[in-house]
């Protein structure tokens, strides 16, 4: 095996690892919320997240002070405040709509977004690619056979996912405008805090918080910070600057793959072979929604 190959074996492994600790920290959000509220629990794991990549920036600026100096004008400085914004409401819905639904279907629900963001793209210009028009009914179909029980009928937490992925899909155009004007840290730590303090403001007025119910969610809280804020999006990013992005976003979405995975062993949830056959569909949609992707290069670590 040549030294690209192994390369970017490695990259794919990077990827890999990420979309299984997003896939498991469902499992852990739904675990931390039998202590505190959906608010509270993202306070804290936002900012404990925003507080883990900053020795990695004060690293990157200490090693090239010129290259990484911030460019920061009034447009992004309102495009950096925007995204802390649009990041507290996806987060607080996918966190809401997970009392009342399964870490396997939240997985699966969320990574929507994949096929979504090309959508919305169309209004911003971009050419709509064939492979969307395979993947947007495919989706649908899936979607369908996932979340409809009876006659037509989307659970109340469903709802509140499939809400937050289109958030999810509107964060991640803005992230696009975003990444030509400031590094992917120092937007990672901007947006990160301002939706941790969003969160703990309304947590504040909305929640009832007691120190033994924080200590009980420790470790959820932790995992759900540290790993799926921190460590994870550092490894996308790693692995995104070896890897191709059709690859990449197959890897990534096996996200859902993980989080149906969790919610079976560590939560006992189960999936009648109607839901698998949805999860499978959109699966295979968010793969589809990859192909023709261009690449996107980021210089952050």
């Amino acid at each position: 095996m040549g030294e690209g190959s192994s390369r970017r074996v490695g990259a794919s492994g990077l990827l890999l690892a990420a979309a299984a600790i997003w896939g498991f920290a469902f499992v852990a959000q739904r675990a931390g919320m039998e202590h505190v509220g959906p608010f509270l629990f993202n306070g804290i794991r936002f900012l404990l997240g925003a507080l883990v990549l900053v020795p990695f920036l004060w690293r990157q600026r200490s090693r090239a002070p010129e290259r990484h100096a911030p460019r920061v004008g009034r447009a992004t400085t309102f495009g950096l405040m925007a995204s802390g914004l649009v990041l507290a409401v996806a987060a607080n819905l996918q966190q809401v709509g997970l009392v009342t639904t399964t870490a396997g279907k939240a997985g699966f629900l969320t990574g929507l977004y994949v096929v979504l963001v090309p959508i919305l793209g169309v209004a911003r210009g971009q050419r709509l690619r064939w492979t969307m028009a395979l993947a947007v009914p495919l989706s649908a179909l899936g979607l369908y056979l996932l979340s409809v029980v009876g006659s037509l009928r989307i659970s109340p937490g469903d709802a509140w996912i499939l809400l937050g992925a289109l958030v999810w899909a509107i964060h991640v155009q803005l992230i696009d405008w975003l990444v030509s004007r400031a590094g992917a840290l120092e937007i990672a730590i901007v947006q990160f805090s301002i939706c941790g303090t969003m969160s703990l403001l309304i947590s504040l007025g909305y929640e009832v918080t007691t120190l033994s119910g924080i200590a009980a969610a420790g470790g959820a809280i932790a995992y759900a910070g540290i790993l799926s804020v921190g460590v994870a999006y550092t490894l996308q990013i790693v692995g995104q600057r070896r890897v191709e992005p059709a690859l990449a976003g197959v890897v990534l979405s096996l996200e859902g793959v993980f989080a149906a995975l969790g919610g079976w062993v560590v939560l006992g949830e189960t999936l009648p072979l109607r839901s698998l056959l949805g999860c499978g569909l959109m699966l295979a949609a968010m793969v589809l929604a990859q192909f023709g992707a261009h690449r996107r290069t980021f210089d952050a670590c």
